[in-house]
């Protein structure tokens, strides 16, 4: 696999077709991911808003189409804040604000890097990390961090510097899941501990976005960034049904949702019509969402968001990793 920051979608597919399909699969409506942007139209109907995003339609000629905001034109660059607001955020200013993170749980500063604030710049540790007490390497990568409105996804992993991009390197590397993925490095020894315990930092982690060649791009990096810390730490690449397995988690808990709303964007039914039959005749009434007719986060009849909650049982099914609407945990949490 290619070590540079635009992660091939015809590598993927030729390393595995299974491998890239999953990372563009929505488990909440059980299709692919869509668009949901009309940057892409003037390829063809498969380019549309609302069209899903398709192998065929992002490899071989077309592998090129999806590029990090980075390499895409000013023009794009400028176009996509406008409509979306979309600003991707410095690597420097992600390190600073994942080490407040960082900071109440260890109780102690510079655990990971020591900052330099006036050159933006930042310098990683170099002893193994130290667990304040009562707490373990495992606690810090079963703990659950998520990114909002992620984009690339660059306070998850940090691969590359979201507005310049410059590559980063593994040592230097500052994302939530970098973290993780480091501690792991430096307190296993065995290829099998190693992999599970990176499972379990994948599944303590999650992200959401709206625009769909972000979100295939956050989940890429995700992937890419398990394959290169097991590189660095065994000197080969993991089995390929290692990486379908992180690509699964990854496709559950980096998912594509209108986040103000708890829903696939654009999924809420303004012109909803409800039949009811009473004792003389059926009768029409409108149903519109009142979630966004009263600008509030609940009430939406668009389609809700679900996620996993890894080793939580279903009460129902009395199974292991739940399902959940996105806006249930939210309320369970607040």
């Amino acid at each position: 696999m290619r070590s540079n920051i635009d992660i091939s979608e015809t590598d993927l597919r030729n390393q595995s077709e299974e491998l890239l399909t999953e990372l563009l699969r929505d488990h909440t409506t059980g299709n692919n991911i869509f668009w949901a942007t009309d940057d892409y139209e003037p390829l063809g109907a498969e380019y549309g808003y609302y069209s899903p995003i398709t192998v065929a339609c992002i490899t071989g000629e077309r592998g090129s189409i999806i590029q990090p905001r980075v390499l895409k034109s000013r023009a794009e660059q400028i176009g996509r804040t406008k409509d979306k607001a979309e600003v991707f955020t410095p690597s420097w200013v992600c390190n600073a604000q994942n080490n407040l993170i960082d900071e109440a749980w260890f109780g102690r500063k510079d655990v990971f890097n020591y900052e330099d604030n006036e050159s933006k710049t930042w310098t990683a540790t170099t002893e193994p990390i130290v667990f304040p007490e009562g707490k373990t390497w495992k606690d810090y990568v079963r703990s659950t961090r998520m990114e909002i409105t992620c984009g690339e996804a660059p306070y998850l992993v940090s691969r590359y510097d979201a507005t310049t991009g410059e590559f980063i390197p593994i040592a230097q590397r500052i994302g939530m899941l970098d973290r993780k993925l480091r501690v792991i490095s430096e307190n296993t020894d065995s290829s099998g501990e190693w992999l599970r315990m990176a499972q379990e930092a994948y599944k303590h982690i999650y992200a959401y976005e709206w625009q769909g060649d972000n979100l295939l791009l956050a989940r890429e990096a995700l992937l890419i960034t398990f394959v290169e810390y097991y590189t660095a730490k065994f000197g080969k690449e993991p089995e390929l049904r290692s990486m379908k397995y992180i690509a699964y988690i990854i496709a559950w808990n980096v998912f594509q949702m209108d986040g103000l709303r708890g829903v696939v964007p654009n999924s809420c039914k303004h012109d909803k019509v409800v039949v009811e039959q009473d004792l003389f005749e059926r009768v029409e009434r409108p149903d519109p969402c009142l979630g966004c007719q009263n600008e509030t986060f609940k009430g939406h009849n668009g389609t809700h968001c679900y996620i996993r909650e890894w080793g939580c049982k279903d009460p129902q099914t009395g199974k292991n990793n739940r399902k959940i609407r996105f806006v249930d945990l939210i309320k369970h949490n607040i």
